[in-house]
């Protein structure tokens, strides 16, 4: 991926921008038209994040997800068609700030990345930044192709769901 270079959504206002910081840093960014408290509930509420995390195109269902949001909790997400062949991505909570940051690990693999997702209020909406450090700039390498098409699908779900938690608030 070049330097610089984005993925957009349909919409030039929810644009979600893919951006390689670094040898080994990428940085993802999307506004949300929906308060910091309610963004950040669709990131660690387990019932929530299960509508939106996976791709719809990569016909990959999310089977389960166990979240404890906590400084020093941890989680486990399941992607696959059968808890048998399923796929897991699990680690700790670093630091937990309520409605505004969370930093985590990824253990599943030694080529995994840091990631940290800021949450910042701004009025009615919230700008999300996604931020994730890999050991090696391969690492990152081998991650950009995934994020550069999972990302902006996933944060379109992200935006629908945000949608009916307003109606509903």
């Amino acid at each position: 991926m070049d330097e610089g270079r984005h993925a957009e959504s349909t919409s030039v206002d929810q644009r979600t921008t893919v951006e390689r910081r670094s040898e080994r840093e990428l940085v993802v960014t999307r506004f949300f038209d929906a308060p910091a408290r309610l963004v950040f509930e669709a990131w660690t509420k387990p019932e929530l994040f299960m509508r939106w995390w996976a791709p719809k195109s990569s016909g990959v269902p999310l089977l389960s997800c166990d979240m404890d949001v906590r400084t020093g909790g941890g989680y486990r997400v399941a992607f696959g068609h059968d808890a048998e062949n399923a796929m897991e991505f699990f680690g700790k909570y670093l630091e937990v700030i309520p409605n505004a940051r969370l930093v985590w690990t990824n253990e599943e693999s030694e080529d995994a990345a840091l990631t940290t997702v800021t949450f910042e209020d701004k009025g009615d909406r919230t700008l999300l930044t996604l931020h994730e450090l890999y050991p090696t700039k391969e690492a990152l390498d081998e991650a950009i192709e995934g994020m550069e098409g999972g990302m902006p699908e996933q944060f379109e779900q992200l935006d629908e769901l945000l949608v009916i938690l307003r109606a509903s608030a």
